[in-house]
């Protein structure tokens, strides 16, 4: 995708015309022009000279968007020079205004040799409304140079509308002279017209201006300099000058000025630019900071790991600005309208004063009809509806740490019916920790923690580092474990102080001692919690067990529940088995679970949930990439893995689940906001054009050129201030509740929890030997079942989570059998 910058629109239909141009160059697929943000993407393989010289061809003007403009296309360029422009117009109107209507209808006084001198008094006008027509030549030099290209846009309507009012009055005066009489001079019209505009156009730039404040507020957290250590020497360079690997300090009250890793320091960093969490986050050797974040307090130092535009900032800017520059399907309507509007306006103004020139009445009333339908019309306003409101819903997003990537996203997620959710690092924090310690009869706390933290602490398996932390956190002794042994699939084993110890899964320890009743009843209570047990044994004897789980995120129960309220179905997808994956969904409040689901499953069963309505996935890991792909949106948690990130189409930056609802919410509010635009862009003009044609005259309604011109400058102002009341919403705060329909998954439930695996043994003779097989396989996590044949030589193996295939040869190998293969 390219993005380029587009100079000379002024409204809908010059984005209209630019796109149409740009399309049929030879190689692109897709283009989108922002009247917004003056820009425009380009997909394909176009050359880009090609691309510009359509621009061009179309009477606009383009050039490829580099790394060194990426600002210019928010910056406000346009209000000085409309002020200025505006001061100038409204001086010499005043002046005008005071011998054109001040001297006829209320008397005014003028120089002597003006008065009673109507051609005098014609010519100061003419002068005057000249000098505005002057200042405001931009109207008159875009819309004549679009019609030449026979794309005319609203810059031709206030063109024609001002110019035609000149030309009349000037034939006028011409007449005037020659039969010294008198006439209706339309001079004031002229001008007024052009600075009513103007006015509103000024209007129009200080609410766009507006309208990208948040992109704008993220691109002045970038920090300009560093301090890095180069030859054992501070030195202060600018931020594109740090390269990755750089040693940078940061004191405190500093910007970090790139991302990087904490290696020395300890600190906390107000990350609210970024996240919108106002709490400053404690940073510690090895913790991850941010580019744009704030040194809340110690003195740190850091090595950089992403500079330029690959920092967490820069990509966070990226994202929004490419979000604005992409279009909605909602802006479809208005964009087909766009590109007939102005030469439809052009007919129905000729038509109308041709219509009442032929009916009777005079020249000058003719021309007023049709003027006033040239200026009352409003393209403008169509092309602003959308991305004037998409701009502000990205912002909106973007402060409270929700990246939307792409407009059509934005849109999209209102829609969603179903929300699937991973379990691990998405319902759940994603780290196991201990939760219960149950010490046989006989033995004590203290004993079973400092068994099994001499074994777990060898073990590389993350419930061994919970048991591990626990005992860190618990000031536990810890022995020097001897012989130490990982049994694949079962546990440990090794010796302290020459006395045998073991830990691992009930089948293995009941293999070395004897399991009491009440401990299984003790496990079998926690298992129906969600809990992992873990049980130890030393020298033949039963020491207790400890309860491990993944606990869920403190704000996930709100969250589903906030989504439930919404009429949002939750789905969660886990590996885990039916028990574990019960017990969290309880816990949680989610009543729909698939469980069981290996990794390359959850995409198919996102391709079953659409069938329900438009589902939306949320996952932080790799194996999520791919489900999150498949999701009608694609939501990934900030914290996740990189291959999550880039296949999402929303990131949370600050990994909270109950940003899930608010992106929702903001969704629907923008999507809301678009339509209120459309309906006024569409509703002003179907009402005043009929009336500046004059349809109602009979009724004594008609409009004057002037107020249409007013009524034309502040319809897209107020299009953009409807879009700014889009900053007023709290997306955190709750609205109506409606029932979530209920979904019946069973289907899905079935066909995506299990998988079977079919091994080929080598060196089974008997009965006795299919159940060793059966019992070595059925005692291995995540087998749910293992249907053994030596007559086949085979083992089918039914799998409740995934196992690999190492795993499964290794306990059948340890048997004294050889696996052959597995298929």
């Amino acid at each position: 995708m390219t993005k380029y910058d587009v100079t000379g629109m002024s409204c809908a239909a010059c984005q209209a015309h630019v796109e149409k141009a740009v399309n049929g160059v030879s190689g692109v697929t897709s283009c989108a022009v922002s009247l917004l943000t003056n820009s425009m993407t380009v997909e394909g393989s176009a050359d880009p000279d090609a691309v510009i010289a359509a621009v061009s061809k179309a009477g606009y003007g383009a050039s490829v968007a580099g790394s060194a403009k990426k600002t210019e296309s928010v910056l406000d360029t346009t209000t000085k020079p409309l002020i200025r422009r505006l001061i100038s117009s409204v001086l010499l109107l005043l002046v005008l205004m005071y011998f054109s209507m001040g001297v006829h209808m209320w008397g005014f006084p003028v120089p002597a040799f003006l008065s009673g001198n109507a051609v005098g008094l014609g010519i100061v006008q003419m002068l005057l409304a000249g000098l505005i027509m002057v200042i405001n030549q931009k109207f008159f030099v875009s819309g004549i140079k679009t019609l030449l290209h026979l794309s005319p846009n609203m810059d031709t309507l206030v063109a024609l509308g001002s110019g035609v009012s000149f030309g009349y009055s000037f034939c006028v005066l011409l007449a005037m002279t020659v039969d010294k009489g008198d006439g209706h001079l339309y001079f004031e019209s002229a001008a007024m017209i052009v600075t009513l505009i103007t006015i509103g156009k000024m209007l129009e730039s200080i609410s766009k201006g507006k309208t990208t404040n948040a992109l704008k507020d993220l691109m002045d957290l970038t920090p300009k300099t560093a301090v890095v250590v180069r030859n054992g020497m501070d030195v202060t360079v600018p931020c594109e000058e740090v390269i990755k690997g750089d040693i940078f300090k940061v004191k405190p009250g500093e910007q970090i000025p790139v991302d990087g890793i904490v290696i020395e320091g300890v600190s906390a960093v107000d990350e609210s630019a970024l996240t919108g969490e106002s709490i400053p986050v404690d940073k510690e050797a090895g913790s991850v900071v941010s580019a744009g974040t704030i040194n809340s307090s110690g003195y740190i130092l850091c090595k950089a790991t992403k500079v330029g535009e690959d920092t967490t900032l820069a990509q966070i800017i990226k994202m929004v600005s490419e979000s604005a520059a992409t279009k909605a399907p909602i802006a479809k309507i208005a964009d087909k309208v766009a590109g007939v509007f102005v030469p439809c306006v052009l007919v129905i103004a000729a038509i109308v004063t041709a219509i009442w020139l032929i009916s009777g009445k005079d020249i000058g009333f003719s021309l007023t009809r049709g003027i006033a339908v040239l200026v009352v019309s409003c393209p403008c306003a169509l092309g602003l509806a959308t991305p004037v409101a998409i701009m502000v819903g990205s912002g909106l997003g973007a402060r409270s740490g929700i990246l939307f990537k792409t407009s059509a996203v934005l849109e999209q997620t209102g829609k969603i019916k179903i929300v699937a959710m991973d379990k691990t690092g998405t319902i759940t924090r994603g780290k196991p920790e201990v939760t219960d310690v149950i010490p046989d009869e006989g033995a004590d706390t203290g004993e079973l923690l400092y068994v099994a933290y001499s074994l777990e602490a060898k073990s590389e398996h993350p419930l061994g580092k919970a048991v591990t932390e626990y005992a860190d956190l618990n000031k536990v002794s810890l022995a020097e474990t001897e012989g130490f042994e990982a049994v694949p699939g079962k546990g440990l084993k090794g010796s302290i102080e020459g006395i045998s110890v073991y830990g691992g899964n009930i089948g293995y320890i009941s293999s070395v001692c004897s399991v009491p009743a009440i401990a299984l009843e003790e496990a079998s209570r926690l298992q129906d919690k969600g809990r992992t047990c873990m049980f130890f044994a030393k020298d033949g004897e039963y020491l207790g067990l400890i309860g491990v789980a993944d606990s869920i995120k403190p704000d996930a129960a709100k969250a589903i529940k906030q989504l439930g309220d919404m009429g949002i179905n939750v789905v969660m997808l886990t590996g885990d088995s039916e028990k574990t994956a019960n017990a969290i969904a309880i816990e949680a409040g989610i009543r729909d679970v698939v469980s069981g689901v290996l990794p390359g499953g959850k995409s198919s069963v996102i391709k079953k949930l659409k069938e329900f309505g438009s589902v939306a996935m949320v996952g932080d890991g790799i194996n999520d990439a791919v489900a999150l792909t498949e999701a009608d949106v694609g939501i990934a948690i900030g914290a996740g893995s990189d291959v999550a990130i880039n296949s999402a189409d929303i990131v949370l930056v600050r990994s909270a689940l109950e940003d899930v609802p608010a992106a929702i919410r903001i969704s629907r509010k923008t999507t809301l906001n678009i339509k209120e635009n459309l309906f006024w862009a569409f509703i002003y003009n179907v009402a005043l054009i009929p009336l500046a044609a004059g349809a109602y005259a009979s009724l004594g309604l008609t409009l004057n050129p002037m107020l249409g011109a007013l009524a034309m400058s502040l319809s897209s102002f107020t299009v953009c201030m409807n879009a700014l009341r889009i900053n007023l919403y709290d997306p955190y705060k709750p609205g109506r509740t409606k029932k979530a329909d209920v979904l019946d998954i069973t289907n899905i439930i079935q066909g995506e929890k299990t998988m079977t695996k079919t091994m080929k043994i080598e060196g089974m003779m008997c009965g006795h030997c299919e159940a060793s097989v059966k019992k070595a396989l059925e005692a291995i996590d995540g087998v749910a079942s293992a249907e053994v044949s030596h007559e086949k030589d085979e083992a089918v193996v039914t799998l409740d989570s995934e196992v690999s295939d190492e795993i499964l040869t290794k306990a059948v190998e340890d048997k004294d059998y050889k696996v052959i293969s597995i298929s």
